[in-house]
């Protein structure tokens, strides 16, 4: 018995018609990763500028304890990120003063001390480097390869403790 007849070119079309899908397949995975690193990233800057935005917001030795200043941490918040970002002007920062209660221990003393969390809200666009994933993955307008990433934190405003 004889073998049968080779066909040639075979192996040239299976290749062709798998390595896009295998390449696609590829890019995604490495996409994936690097929007992980970006995601990380995003949430640590998030969280440093929590803490101090909460440090700005609070109020000076001496003043009244119970409010919270949102204005002077954003502006300071807004610096700060100009300094960890070259590429600061697509990105935003916003803060809110959110009531958390009084503190029962200065209640007795017949002094009112209430509390507040600061949360900070972070856009930050990740940019996508690889072919393909990177069009499956981005926000529209597809063109600018760019997913926005929105991170929250929450940190305790810092108030003095004595007057």
């Amino acid at each position: 018995m004889g073998q049968p007849p080779r066909k040639k070119g075979q192996v040239t079309v299976e290749l062709l018609l798998v390595l896009p899908v295998f390449m696609l397949m590829l890019f995604l995975i490495m996409e994936l990763g690097n929007l992980a690193f970006q995601t990380i990233l995003a949430h640590h800057s998030a969280y440093e500028l929590a803490r101090i935005g909460a440090l700005v917001a609070g109020p000076k030795g001496g003043e009244d304890k119970n409010y919270c200043d949102k204005g002077n941490a954003e502006i300071k918040m807004r610096e700060v990120l100009c300094q960890m970002f070259a590429n600061c002007n697509n990105m935003s920062v916003t803060a809110e003063c959110i009531w958390t209660g009084s503190d029962r221990q200065v209640q007795d003393t017949g002094r009112s001390h209430s509390n507040h969390d600061l949360e900070v809200t972070m856009f930050y666009p990740a940019r996508l480097v690889f072919p393909g994933s990177s069009f499956i993955l981005s926000d529209p307008p597809r063109q600018k390869r760019a997913k926005t990433l929105k991170v929250m934190m929450r940190m305790p405003v810092e108030k003095p403790f004595i007057q």
